[in-house]
């Protein structure tokens, strides 16, 4: 008999649903690729209504719905931390407690409520039945959704984000089916929130930011290392650590920082539409480096308190792969897994493997790659959906057989076109992994900025990820770990690289963007890194036949990979998204599964003048 649970995770940033099956993670989706609002944190009624038509079941068919944090903790910690810094954030108070005496606190009720709606209209005309409702705690759910798809019996876990119910950083052991936990550091004292903190500081926006707060890091120079270690955070020898936190204000107002803080650096943030100077590039490599030092303590550590060779990585500071590679660079422990959903997200999962595993006692299934499934758990589109979609808006398209559309598209990516390419069910996380992904020759020096600037509509310094086929990696980067989910920065092979003019080495911040310094230079990063997708036929073999078929014409096993949507919205879903996406951009070619579109033959469109409407670039 088939046992379906029911994660959720909203009301903070990124819900999501995820439906498991007898342990199997059967699809898992973001509300934001339905609602179109980016970082959407409101209840993903949309996903979780395809959860369950996805699989055609409704509530009856579910055994229990899990929802990934215990609210009432989190109450606990505003009230608490309200009292302790009274009078101060009063009016930061006040709003929070609109939001949680509106829903939050009565959540249980809440959820019972939506549910019978969702019930009543799958089955509309039978009494709603509501499944057992259970609470998860926020890092616990981290924690599980890190080790139970890992291909790891046993493990050491470490979580790292912002802030749960209490714990902002916290390390566990995971052992067949059971998670125990070893220590936690708790709110405020937070290494996320220290990362957001500069993320807010350089000008960027907190929670989805701090991307490129990483990207800017490599073009400054860690002038402030000494300043931050010495005056913001005492880190200890074992990684744990505390902040001042009289240079912050995220526990008590609405702003992250404190003018204590400005006047420490003798600036004030910088305004989101002023250029970014070399200072805030320094800025941004000091706070990088103190990430990375803090992350590695705490993983040389834990490898030290509990002799385990291998380590799962969860929470929103896994997502800083630059960090995770230096783990993997000093070779701390033999192998490393990362939830690629390490965000609130990915919670969702966790929460529905904790209710298999430990609500439920059942044995684990441990697959020797990962259970994840290449992460590739969201909507899929056949070529019948595609074809009378596009023959409802009369778009003009060409229907190729794959050998002919591979072969076709790796002509067009030699010649230097920018392809939108749609395919198979949609990536779950942040990472474009080749399903809805933007792709283009990494040999083309001028690919970076014609990406950045006449697609993405974002940050010229912002880097692209390369996808390498799997056999290749170690032939153009400095490593052989295998990484699927684009979570691990891996330097470019030393034999790739291209002599500098002496009078381009001497070159500062952004004035270092257009020199090539590899054979590869649209994926290589100002600091020869890179992040790096390893693309294996076994998880998405339509993405790996193009990079193959573009290696027999050129010569390279790699392709430009960057995520298939616009700055401000989230990535595409649905065909009619990625035309729109396709239209609005200068795009020059979309790929809608075996359906191949050329922007010069869609002249004659009509479309709504709300496609074109200015869209959010914040």
């Amino acid at each position: 008999m088939a046992n379906y649970i029911l994660g959720i995770s909203c009301f903070y940033h990124d819900s999501a649903a995820a439906l498991i099956k007898n342990g199997e993670i059967i699809t898992a989706v973001q509300e934001e690729r339905f609602s179109r609002k980016k970082h959407d944190s409101s209840f993903p009624l949309q996903s979780i209504k395809y959860c369950l038509i996805s699989q055609k079941i409704n509530l009856k068919d579910i055994k229990a719905i899990v929802y990934y944090e215990k609210p009432l903790l989190t109450f606990e910690r505003l009230l608490e931390t309200y009292i302790a810094t009274s009078p101060r954030g009063l009016r930061s108070f006040i709003a929070a407690m609109q939001v949680w005496l509106k829903e939050k606190i009565f959540l249980k009720s809440f959820l019972k409520k939506e549910f019978k709606k969702i019930q009543s209209s799958l089955i509309p005309y039978e009494r709603p039945f509501i499944p057992k409702l259970l609470f998860s705690e926020h890092h616990l759910s981290h924690a599980a959704s890190a080790f139970y798809p890992s291909p790891f019996k046993e493990a050491v876990i470490l979580c790292m984000d912002a802030v749960g119910e209490w714990a902002t950083t916290s390390a566990w052991i995971g052992k067949e089916n059971k998670i125990e936990p070893l220590w936690e550091i708790n709110f405020p004292h937070s290494l996320g929130l220290l990362y957001s903190a500069f993320t807010y500081y350089c000008g960027f926006k907190v929670n989805s930011g701090e991307y490129k707060l990483m990207g800017l890091a490599p073009y400054g120079e860690p002038k402030y290392v000494e300043l931050i270690k010495n005056n913001l955070i005492d880190i200890k020898e074992d990684g744990t650590f505390r902040l001042d936190m009289s240079y912050f204000k995220y526990h008590r107002g609405f702003r992250m920082t404190s003018k204590k803080f400005h006047n420490l650096f003798k600036n004030l943030p910088r305004d989101k539409n002023e250029n970014i100077t070399q200072f805030y590039m320094d800025i941004a490599s000091s706070i990088q480096l103190v990430t990375e030092e803090i992350v590695l303590k705490l993983a040389k550590n834990l490898r030290k308190e509990t002799g385990l060779s291998k380590i799962c990585l969860a929470g929103g500071v896994a997502l800083n792969c630059v960090a995770n590679g230096k783990i993997l660079k000093e070779k701390i422990y033999d192998d490393i897994w990362i939830q690629p959903a390490s965000g609130d997200a990915g919670s969702s999962i966790g929460g529905a493997l904790l209710a298999h595993y430990a609500y439920f006692k059942k044995n684990r299934f441990i697959n020797e790659k990962d259970s994840m499934k290449g992460s590739f758990l969201g909507p899929n589109y056949s070529n019948e959906d595609i074809i009378n979609y596009l023959n409802s808006i009369n778009a003009p398209f060409k229907v190729l057989k794959d050998e002919e559309i591979f072969q076709e598209v790796a002509n067009l990516i030699e010649k230097g076109k920018v392809i939108g390419w749609f395919n198979g069910p949609m990536e779950f996380g942040p990472r474009a992994l080749g399903a809805r992904s933007i792709i283009g020759d990494p040999r083309n020096k001028k690919m970076q900025s014609i990406m950045n600037l006449k697609i993405k509509y974002r940050e010229s310094f912002r880097p692209f990820a390369p996808s390498i086929l799997e056999e290749d990696l170690s032939s153009q980067f400095d490593t052989d770990v295998k990484s699927p989910y684009m979570l691990l920065v891996s330097k470019v092979k030393k034999s790739l690289w291209k002599d500098i003019p002496e009078n381009e080495k001497v070159k500062k911040g952004l004035n270092k963007l257009n020199i090539e310094r590899s054979l590869i230079p649209a994926v290589t990063h100002v600091d020869y890194s890179a992040r790096v997708q390893s693309v294996s036929k076994s998880t998405n073999l339509r993405y790996y036949n193009l990079i193959k078929k573009f290696k027999e014409i050129t010569n390279c096993p790699t392709l430009i990979n960057t995520s298939f949507n616009v700055r401000g919205e989230p990535i595409v879903c649905t065909p009619k998204d990625a035309y729109k996406c396709f239209m609005r951009t200068e795009m020059d070619i979309l790929v809608l599964q075996n359906q191949i579109l050329y922007k010069e033959k869609q002249i004659n469109i009509k479309m709504n003048e709300t496609w074109f409407k200015e869209f959010d670039l914040d």
